[in-house]
């Protein structure tokens, strides 16, 4: 087994192989005068299983034509399977035909993706999960949900309820809300364009608690800051944000800054720097991608990764929570 790494996220890479305890494959990726992207593999790679880590964050162009590449030097330099690890999938909310004459370019890159080589695809919370249908190759679709839930539960919130930004999110939003054993809320909004969302309405009890919405993606936090705004109206104590893939551009940073969420917690399946004005929480998923690369290259089961374990306590003070009711 041997894994690479693209330009979008080396450091993610370094992370998954010391989770693994190998060391990064030796790779040279740049460019020509002219923009164009030579590869270069530098390690035999024959007979080995390999796999690519690669987001395709913004430049989401660049980053593609990247992987691309790099599968088809793999593929030409005869590994034997070549698995594309990509933490965020681009283009995924470009799932279907909402307009005449747009294209479906989910559907574009998973059958580019194919045609460069890949054997198999890793990836972690698909803005649509019906993508997983787009490939005629096997998919593993992990959530980030786990290290989330990790998280939340040290930080011992209480008086909890999980808000869905919108209604796509809702069930998103009632796997958080079981888990952490909290209320569930939705926010009911109108998108006037594409940087501008208005939120209606809040259906569900937030006053007086604190709030948690939930996301897969954020770009520019129309959405995240909008349902903020009008939670702090309708009571709520304070309000925190959790996010899969935070691709913040100037415009979200900007929002956020002036927002009331409290703090933004998201991984690093893209990478971001510090903000100044915002706090941000970035929780790894170097080991969960790790634990998956290393089940796939074993031909083990991937399916447990997709649940959150509870601690034997938790498991207990649950019990004796519905013993007590009953």
């Amino acid at each position: 087994m041997k894994i690479f790494s693209g330009t979008s996220n080396p450091c993610l890479t370094k992370a998954i192989c010391e989770s693994i305890g190998i060391r990064p494959g030796q790779c040279k990726v740049n460019a020509f005068p002219d923009g164009e992207t030579f590869v270069k593999i530098e390690e035999n790679v024959r007979g080995e299983d390999v796999f690519i880590v690669q987001s395709t964050c913004p430049p989401t162009n660049h980053h593609l034509m990247e992987l691309f590449i790099m599968i088809d030097a793999m593929r030409r330099a005869s590994a034997s399977r070549i698995t594309a690890v990509m933490p965020f999938y681009g283009y995924a909310r470009q799932d279907r035909k909402d307009q005449p004459r747009v294209p479906i370019t989910a559907k574009l890159v998973a059958n580019l993706l194919v045609a460069a080589g890949a054997s198999r695809v890793l990836t972690m919370d698909l803005h649509a999960q019906q993508i997983q249908g787009f490939f005629d190759i096997p998919v593993d679709h992990l959530y980030a949900a786990p290290v989330m839930y990790n998280y939340l539960r040290r930080k011992k919130l209480k008086d909890l309820v999980v808000v869905s930004p919108d209604v796509g999110g809702l069930k998103m939003a009632h796997a958080y809300a079981e888990v952490l054993q909290a209320g569930l809320a939705i926010v009911a909004k109108r998108r006037k364009s594409a940087l501008e969302i208005e939120a209606n309405n809040v259906i569900g009890e937030v006053e007086g608690r604190n709030a948690l919405l939930v996301d897969d993606l954020t770009e520019t936090a129309g959405t995240l800051t909008g349902a903020a705004e009008l939670l702090k109206r309708e009571g709520a104590k304070r309000v925190f944000a959790c996010v899969s893939h935070a691709l913040l551009n100037n415009i979200g940073i900007e929002r956020l800054r002036k927002s009331d969420i409290d703090e933004l917690i998201t991984t690093d399946s893209v990478p971001r720097l510090a903000i100044d004005g915002v706090k941000v929480t970035t929780l790894s998923v170097a080991e969960l991608l790790g634990e998956a690369i290393k089940r796939i290259h074993n031909n083990s089961s991937v399916t447990s990764l997709f649940m959150y374990k509870m601690k034997a306590a938790d498991k207990a003070a649950q019990r004796r929570a519905e013993t007590s009711a009953i």
